[in-house]
């Protein structure tokens, strides 16, 4: 018997030695828990969101499913609380007869404020009070377990399409249990991305920023790729990265983790990183393995509003 009445999960029922596959799925409110049980469902999971805590017991006793199950959490359960979601991540990763797996779905306050005012719903932690304030609250509240999770997705910059795409490679079944790569450029002024498993930092390349003929550029040119590439530095660091790569993806498998996320550094996240990030992606990608691959800074301009033209002066709004 878990604190605070919530009893923890019996196995003395299971009659199989089959091992049920699980994912808790959670996160602030707002940051997409129920895209990501709905996208799960799709992909083949039994899902169930919402479900108290203290019926979790009952569900998982008994029999295995044959089909993978994802449960979601929601603060607004009146049962809810971190110290026993936690309790229940510890048994059931002791009990061999589990695979259990953390979804947990981040994202900044001001994006989850920004969301409540689009949709005008109130905080379920503070539904009198402002928005800001609940959200602020429940990502304290929710620490511990983000700070175990196993999948860490940041939704901030996510539309609910580019969160579905990136559920679907990380859990998609139908891969045939191989292990899924994904490959991050990122610049280092906008702080390093969250949930990365190995990060390399490549500002001491040769940056073509200072190249006029390249600046404007990204490391998806030829060009620019080629300038990176003719570093001297450029190949022993590349192929050691990539060794070490090869070397602990089938530790991870055996480990039983379904995706590894790399990361790549440089100054502005538009060069030396994403020549990187595209140069180990095809080489992984030769290698056999499932890679994707994500440009965050390149994705931010592609996002940003179009410049809207000042029609008493003649130039452009910034």
């Amino acid at each position: 018997m878990a604190e605070d009445g919530i009893q923890t999960p019996s196995v003395t029922g299971r009659v199989d030695n089959v091992v049920q596959r699980l994912v808790l799925v959670t996160g602030p409110s707002g940051a997409g828990r129920s895209t990501a049980i709905d996208v799960l469902e799709d992909l083949g999971f039994e899902a169930i969101d919402n479900l108290p805590l203290s019926l979790i017991p009952r569900l998982l006793d008994g029999p295995g499913r044959p089909a993978p199950l994802a449960l979601g959490l929601d603060v607004r359960n009146r049962d809810f609380s971190a110290s026993n979601v936690i309790e229940l991540i510890d048994r059931l990763t002791r009990d061999p007869d589990f695979h259990p797996e953390v979804l947990y779905l981040d994202c900044a306050p001001d994006t989850l404020v920004r969301r409540y005012n689009e949709t005008r719903r109130r905080h379920p932690l503070t539904p009198d009070g402002a928005p800001m304030a609940g959200v602020l609250a429940e990502i304290d509240l929710l620490e511990p377990i983000r700070a175990r999770a196993d999948v860490l997705l940041d939704t901030t910059d996510l539309s609910p399409h580019d969160l579905k795409a990136e559920l679907a490679r990380l859990f998609d079944m139908r891969t045939g249990g191989r292990l899924s790569v994904s490959i991050h450029s990122f610049s280092y002024k906008r702080g390093v991305p969250r949930g990365l498993d190995l990060m390399f930092d490549c500002r001491f390349l040769s940056n073509p920023h200072w190249q006029a003929d390249l600046r404007a550029l990204d490391g998806r040119d030829a060009s620019v790729r080629r300038f990176v590439t003719a570093d001297p530095r450029y190949d022993e660091f590349f192929q050691r990265v990539r060794d070490l790569v090869l070397f602990v993806l089938p530790a991870h498998i055996e480990e039983g983790k379904t995706h590894l996320s790399i990361g790549f550094g440089c100054t502005g996240g538009q060069h030396r990183s994403v020549t990187l990030a595209e140069n180990m992606a095809d080489a992984l990608a030769n290698a056999g393995w499932p890679v994707s691959k994500r440009h965050r800074e390149l994705e931010r301009r592609a996002a940003a509003p179009v410049p809207v033209p000042d029609q008493r002066s003649g130039t452009q709004e910034r």
